[in-house]
């Protein structure tokens, strides 16, 4: 389990399930994504002129043509990178979930933890992509029921993106767990049980199906 990810809990909560994803999923997704085939087509194209440069007569044109080639790979370099740090990435991505909220960090160089409550998800859903079945695993995601806040393009924009929980190999048990504390805490918030008396039996006491 993340001990820094786990700080976050609160003393009133209860965890439910802490894992990572699988690692070989995990690393098969970050190597084999959607950028594989153009960085694989833009490096043949760019890579045949550096060749056919090189072993041209004008030597003063490959003096110049082959740095400029060399930036010009620059979405082959960036596939590349994100290829080789995916592990760094895999050490940083840890899931914990409770009776109360949903815990996720992530990050390359800098670590960063976000975390959901259950109050605020509307939706959650399964998703097992070919790697997913390849491997047994699943990912499970969630909707944010409230906008976030970002910045696209310098204007304010907002998101409801929740926290999914990526390519897990025990996906049914936890999509079970997520679904019914989602829709039990997100109902009561939305209807509150027995009109909020006094004593309420729902939301904001001891949780119970």
């Amino acid at each position: 389990m993340d001990n820094e990810l786990k700080l976050l809990i609160g003393d009133d909560e209860k965890i439910i399930y802490a894992g990572k994803p699988n690692k070989k999923c995990f690393l098969f997704e970050s190597i084999f994504n959607p950028l594989l085939p153009f960085a694989l087509l833009w490096g043949l194209i760019d890579f045949g002129v550096i060749g056919f440069s090189m072993t041209a007569k004008d030597e003063k044109a490959a003096f110049f043509l082959v740095p400029f080639m060399l930036l010009h790979l620059m979405p082959v370099w960036i596939y590349l990178g994100g290829a080789l740090l995916s592990f760094r990435r895999y050490q940083n991505t840890s899931y914990i979930v409770t009776d109360k909220a949903i815990y996720a960090s992530g990050g390359v160089f800098s670590r960063h933890y976000n975390t959901k409550p259950f109050a605020e998800l509307s939706h959650v859903d399964l998703h097992r992509g070919i790697f997913d079945q390849w491997f047994g695993v699943g990912d499970i995601i969630t909707t944010s029921a409230q906008a976030n806040p970002a910045t696209l393009n310098g204007r304010r924009t907002s998101t409801n993106a929740g926290i999914s929980i990526d390519s897990i190999s025990n996906y049914i048990e936890v999509y079970n767990i997520v679904k019914k504390l989602q829709q039990d805490i997100y109902t009561d918030v939305m209807y509150p049980n027995d009109l909020r008396p006094k004593t309420n039996h729902g939301y904001g006491t001891k949780y119970r199906g």
